[in-house]
């Protein structure tokens, strides 16, 4: 146990209340070197507020002292919501002139005013203390005068402008998007000052909105010269010293199963049917720990950037192209290097045995979702007659992947099918339109056999107890779980206990309801009401998978905690057991590298998210003064939000509702008209016409046809927005749109 930890044990089991440093050196009996070093390393606690120091000089921790350490999340209104270090305690609402002056994303200590009541009141709090600053960079519009300029933020919950003195525009005109950082944190009554470091443009600028948006998320769009260097060192084909210690597996029918566009290549996969009727399934991932060793150029970069990130219009690969589209790219007809999952699974899905080992491969063939899914799903002859070999390699998948899907969906995990939308950009970057990707049997194989190499490598490493890395996702809160099961009430459903709600109950009201009218808003509450997956060093589970263990082993490429997962797995190989000082150092590092990937991950789907927003908007523009078909995904205080039939979303302001006043019911996610009962609810189908589009917004302003605002549709049916993550919270809804008695944060997603 470290030094820091032998504290934290005693501040938390056994002092019974706050310390002098004297008294907690004594009481610990610290002699020698843990001695000298115990000043710094309780600076160090109190510094991160894991620890809090009293105005009488005396530590306690925050729990004991009626306080919180979070991450603040604020809203454009100027309150916010801090989100608790400990995931398991309830979000904090923070009113507006309790705020300090924290911004957005910053690290904050909070004095609790009152707790979580009965009635499911959010607890109320105020920050005393900011511990870390987030935003040490800020993109905005830059406003010049004479003697000085404001830069005004892109991102609309940092409120307050930022004071650029006249020395510092660094050639920014007025109109300029720049990237500013900050030299002064805001105060009280003072705005933050700061000096404009990058000017990315100015408004109307090819590109220029979502270079902002990259600058905005902090994604780095080139590699640093060392890291490129680096990456030049690796080989371009395997050596034979390479294939010390693995075990050859380069005459299997190999194949990949990925996108058209694909360049990244992570995974392999090849299917056998036994003698006994069972099958064999191996699962090859490229063995990229294998060029990306700890500590290194390649290995902090990777670290530092948490995982690729896939935008509209490119992509911004965790790894420079060299690798992760060449050398660790498992591209068909070459040699590679991999790490095996070899499972034998019986016709109940369970594995009754199975082997982890490092191998090389080579790919047989490269497959398409659409290749597989016209010879499954089409009975293309065309096809079929040109993958004539694979074909009962094929059937074989076919067949796994029903059965591995059976098994998961008897245990109880949650499916939900949300479409996903691509956009089609011409060569300049414009929208031409809008695809809406359905998942077939093509993207379940892939899927379905992911999940079970996924989930015993994660089983394999817990049984040896090693610290690791899970992919983790806890139980919903019962408050969200009491107003979906309200909701179900209205639609003859119940889950049931709502203090213990089970995966399987979600899955049988699921199940229940599929076809029926009501299946999208029931769909769509239940997504919204669950937390997000995670990554932690602890195994809590996998809720939404109905899994005791689960990680992330199969895309080492583009994530970074498989890389990580995957380095372990190669100590284990290599020297048979993990020393108990690399167990310790695993330990202590592990937390952290899980949190930081997980914060990577959201910027990435926020980027990816803003990106996507962005061009539907701009795709948009051409049709203001049509009408569209579209069903009621969202009912607020501030209006209805409404997807069309190509998946885009838009607003209907409830001041363009002028024929009635009508009043918010949250229960039935409905606004009611006051003097005709007129009702508008989610699943509602209605026809709108788009009356403006806002791209720096990301906003579509609709307004009801003069059909449906004589006659509203009673019909059932809405439909969420699509999701890449079938399981999280949903994304906040745009900014200035709320408006409830008693705010509410937004859901993390």
């Amino acid at each position: 146990m470290t030094l820091k930890e032998k504290i934290l044990t005693f501040m938390y089991t056994e002092a019974y209340k706050p310390l002098t440093a004297e008294e907690i050196a004594e009481v610990l009996g610290l002699k020698g070197n843990d001695l000298t070093s115990f000043w710094s390393v309780l600076d160090e606690l109190e510094t991160n507020a894991e620890v809090i120091k009293t105005r009488f000089g005396k530590y306690g921790v925050p729990e004991r002292m009626n306080l919180l350490v979070g991450t603040m999340s604020a809203s454009d209104k100027g309150y916010g919501f801090v989100l608790p270090k400990n995931q398991e305690e309830p979000d904090v609402y923070i009113p507006v002139d309790s705020m300090m002056s924290a911004m957005h994303g910053d690290s904050v200590v909070v004095r609790l005013h009152s707790r979580r009541s009965a009635t499911g009141k959010a607890q109320e709090g105020e920050v005393i203390r900011i511990i870390h600053r987030a935003n040490t960079t800020i993109v905005g519009s830059f406003e010049n005068s004479r003697h000085f300029a404001f830069v005004t933020p892109d991102e609309n919950r940092i409120r307050q402008d930022i004071f650029i003195p006249k020395g510092e525009f660094n050639g920014a005109k007025n109109g300029s998007k720049v990237v500013v950082e900050i030299t002064k944190w805001p105060e009280k009554k003072r705005n933050a000052e700061g000096k404009v470091i990058e000017v990315l443009g100015h408004k109307g600028d090819p590109g220029l909105e979502i270079l902002s948006i990259i600058r905005r998320n902090n994604l780095s769009t080139s590699f640093p010269p060392e890291v490129e260097q680096a990456a030049l060192k690796a080989n371009t084909s395997i050596s034979e010293e390479d294939l010390v210690g693995r075990r050859d597996l380069r005459h299997l029918p190999v194949v990949t199963i990925d996108s058209e566009d694909a360049k990244d290549l992570d995974d392999a996969v090849h299917v056998e049917r036994l003698k006994n009727g069972r099958y064999s399934l191996g699962v090859h991932i490229a063995d990229v720990s294998y060029y990306v060793r700890e500590n290194t150029a390649l290995d902090n970069e990777a670290r530092e950037r948490g995982t690729s990130v896939y935008l509209v219009d490119r992509v911004l690969p965790m790894l420079p192209q060299r690798l992760s589209n060449g050398i660790c790219s498992l591209n068909a007809g070459e040699d590679r290097l991999t790490l095996s999952a070899q499972m034998e699974v019986d016709h109940q899905g369970k594995v009754l045995n199975y082997e982890i080992f490092p191998s090389v491969i080579r790919v047989h063939t490269r497959l398409s979702y659409n290749v597989v899914r016209g010879i499954l799903v089409d009975n293309d002859a065309e096809l079929k007659e040109k993958y004539q070999p694979l074909l009962e390699h094929i059937n074989d998948m076919e067949r796994l992947c029903h059965i591995l899907r059976d098994r998961r969906m008897r245990r109880g995990a949650i499916d939900f099918d949300f479409p996903e939308l691509k956009v089609k950009l011409d060569d300049n970057g414009k929208p031409i339109g809008i695809v809406k990707r359905v998942r077939s049997v093509a993207e379940s194989i892939v899927e379905e056999f992911m999940l079970l190499a996924n989930e015993t490598v994660a089983e394999h490493i817990h049984t040896l107890a090693i610290p690791f890395v899970f992919r983790v996702h806890e139980e919903p809160e019962a408050e969200k779980m009491v107003k979906l099961d309200n909701l179900l009430h209205n639609f003859g459903q119940s889950l049931g206990k709502t203090e213990e709600v089970s995966p399987k109950a979600l899955q049988k009201v699921l199940g229940l309801i599929a076809g029926r009218p009501e299946e999208r808003i029931i769909s769509t509450v239940m997504l919204r009401s669950l937390k997000q997956a995670r990554y932690e060093a602890e195994n809590l589970g996998h809720f939404g998978l109905a899994a005791p263990f689960y990680t992330h082993f199969t895309s080492p490429i583009r994530r970074y905690p498989d890389l990580i997962v995957h380095r372990i797995l190669r100590e284990t190989f290599m020297d048979g057991e993990v020393s108990a000082k690399r167990r310790q150092k695993l330990a202590a590092i592990l937390p952290e590298i899980a949190l930081h990937s997980s914060q990577r991950e959201r910027a990435a789907a926020e980027a990816e998210r803003e990106t996507v927003d962005l061009k539907k908007v701009e795709y948009m523009a051409q049709f203001i003064g049509e009408e569209f078909d579209g069903n009621i995904n969202g009912v607020t205080a501030f209006g209805l939000f409404v997807e069309l039939e190509n998946g885009i979303e838009g607003l209907v302001h409830v001041s363009s509702m002028d024929d009635d006043y009508y009043c918010y019911a949250e229960e039935q996610y409905s606004l009611i008209g006051e003097r005709s009962g007129k009702t508008y609810r989610l699943g509602d189908a209605v026809r709108v016409l788009l009356v403006k589009v806002n791209p720096e917004e990301r906003n579509i302003d609709f307004e009801l046809s003069r059909e449906d605002s004589l006659t509203p549709s009673l019909r059932i049916g809405g439909s969420k927005r699509p999701r890449k993550e079938p399981i999280g919270r949903a994304e906040p809804p745009k900014a200035g749109r709320k408006k409830t008695t008693v705010p509410r944060r937004k859901r993390r997603k």
